[in-house]
């Protein structure tokens, strides 16, 4: 599903049909950049990837002339999408409907060109002197960009605007994972939530794309889905707190969460801010769940939910 990342970029991930009529989709990482007036792709999310590395695919939003539905077109391709831009088709993959219609969307709104009329601006301009009295008053700047307008504020006092085309861009996302995602066969217990997140390693702090597994008791993680092995196994009864991560600026990390263990805390990277606080409270209800119905977190010795003070130095494994 795509999200605004601290850029103010719209980005997500999606499939896509990289050779034309080819019928094979390729998982990619897409960012919509209206101030660069492009629509760019990647292996995987740029902050996984080594400093420097190149996209894998572009597309200049001045080329885009729609963006539509294209499950009759392409009905063995679920929540499918076409990007047309002169000569060629790009046909996308969704995860959901929701996430078809969003993209869609934002793609329509970025290319979208409107010039307003000049009684429009005047009437507009008359409407903005007479409510100044009542309104405070907070500076934007309107540039044009690849015959888009882009109008953003100067100065911000919490969350971060994003207007294209004169038009708010509302993002949100919903899935607990993507379709082409399934539970691993032959567990015991019951599997409450799974899909790809990023972590980061112990000793060596680089950060790896790993596949997790919440089931009752514990939560693993293995190298990919086809794994059967997990390189680690996280009792759920050793979480001291599962929390969105209040280091994110400094580790310079979107969608960043933290899984407070005795031995040692483990930062988690979700592909959007909805999947994040979708892994938080699955995480969180295993854990209470757990403990069973009568038994707070703050009865169990040392362990415990709610936010802490967190020393700067984390033990290693």
């Amino acid at each position: 599903m795509p999200y605004v990342d601290r850029q103010n970029r719209i980005c997500g991930f999606l499939d896509i049909e990289e050779l034309e009529n080819c019928g094979k989709f390729l998982r990619r990482y897409f960012i919509l950049d209206t101030q660069q007036g492009s629509l760019v792709w990647y292996m995987d999310n740029p902050q996984n990837l080594p400093v420097g590395a190149k996209h894998v695919g572009s597309l200049s939003l001045t080329y885009i002339s729609k963006v539509s539905d294209a499950t009759k077109q392409r009905p063995k391709a679920e929540y499918c999408f076409v990007i047309n831009a002169g000569m060629r088709k790009y046909f996308m993959q969704a995860n959901d409907q929701q996430d078809l219609v969003e993209w869609v969307n934002a793609l329509n709104n970025a290319t979208k060109i409107t010039v307003p009329k000049s009684s429009d601006v005047v009437h507009s301009e008359s409407q903005r002197l007479a409510s100044n009295g009542n309104k405070k008053q907070v500076p934007y700047k309107t540039e044009i960009i690849a015959g888009v307008a882009v109008v953003t504020q100067t100065q911000q006092d919490g969350e971060v605007g994003h207007s294209v085309g004169g038009e708010k861009v509302g993002l949100r996302k919903a899935p607990n994972h993507p379709p082409y995602l399934h539970p691993r066969a032959g567990q015991d217990q019951t599997i409450i939530k799974v899909g790809y997140c990023v972590k980061q390693g112990a000793l060596m702090k680089n950060w790896k794309r790993r596949y997790f597994v919440l089931e009752q008791n514990s939560m693993s993680y293995f190298k990919s889905d086809l794994e059967k092995e997990p390189l680690r196994i996280i009792l759920l009864k050793e979480v001291n707190k599962v929390q969105e991560c209040k280091h994110s600026e400094i580790m310079m990390r979107d969608n960043l969460f933290e899984v407070v263990t005795t031995s040692r805390t483990f930062y988690v990277q979700a592909d959007s801010p909805e999947e994040m606080h979708s892994w938080i409270k699955a995480i969180s209800g295993a854990i209470v769940a757990q403990r069973g119905p009568g038994r707070s977190a703050a009865s169990c010795p040392n362990t415990f939910l709610g936010p802490v003070s967190l020393s700067p130095f984390l033990p290693l494994m």
